[in-house]
């Protein structure tokens, strides 16, 4: 892990970009703490330098809860090689929304599994990077970002003791199949009139879900509006299995 640059935020915060191999990431700590701190992964949808101020206020707010933040950039995102065979399945999924058409399980196939096979085994070479800095300790959290990835690697990641998972993106039918393997505890968070997602879909892998502790939080609004009440019971959530 090469850290590239350094800054001190608001808050006691203290921001550091870094390069693992070919994956940019940020890492967000205390200044000063007096033992270490247990680790929230936090999850986007790609482009790490257009989400990087919404990233930035999410950390804040975990870092001030007593955590480590970190994210790193998706493959085929931001400044990373494109996968042409993702981006073929993205313009597909665009003209089937734009069009009024259903999407198709092929499109879903074809644009989510290559991002959660190489996404994953990328997250946990980065929790091995970050579990090894003084000051940053188990257990692991997930907050957020592509849905089947958090999926997977909380079904294959030991480290990871609790997720806080959106219900807003697509999702293929063998995530279902990874749903039931799930035994950590979940928090959902859904839109209700999500543009982007299949309301029924997201219902559907909340029930699926083998978790004996989970919960789903639904609001009423469009995919960016999750109001700021729900970090109230996210922060709850994460001091119960976290800490």
């Amino acid at each position: 892990m090469n850290f590239t640059s350094e800054q001190r935020l608001d808050g006691d915060v203290l921001e550091r970009e870094f390069t693992l191999g070919e994956i940019p990431g940020v890492l967000w700590t205390p200044v000063s703490v007096s033992a270490p701190v247990p680790l929230i992964l936090l999850g986007h949808p790609g482009g790490l330098g257009k989400m990087h101020p919404r990233l930035k206020a999410r950390a804040q707010g975990t870092v001030a809860e007593g955590y480590a933040a970190a994210t790193i950039e998706l493959p085929g995102a931001g400044d990373r090689p494109r996968l042409a065979a993702v981006d073929e399945a993205r313009a597909d999924l665009q003209r089937a929304v734009k069009a009024g058409e259903p999407v198709t399980e092929d499109v879903i196939q074809r644009l989510v599994l290559p991002l959660v096979d190489q996404a994953v085994p990328e997250w946990q070479t980065t929790v091995d990077a970050l579990l090894a800095l003084p000051g940053i300790d188990g257990p692991v959290g997930i907050a957020g970002g592509v849905t089947a990835v958090g999926v997977r690697l909380a079904v294959v990641e030991p480290r990871v003791a609790a997720a806080l998972l959106f219900a807003g993106s697509y999702v293929p039918r063998s995530t279902f199949d990874e749903a039931r393997r799930i035994t950590i505890p979940l928090h959902v968070l859904l839109q209700w009139d999500d543009e982007g997602n299949d309301r029924q879909q997201a219902l559907d892998l909340f029930d699926a879900f083998g978790s004996k502790e989970k919960t789903l939080h639904a609001n009423m609004g469009g995919h960016t509006g999750v109001p700021q009440f729900e970090g109230e019971p996210a922060n709850r959530f994460f001091a119960r299995h976290l800490k």
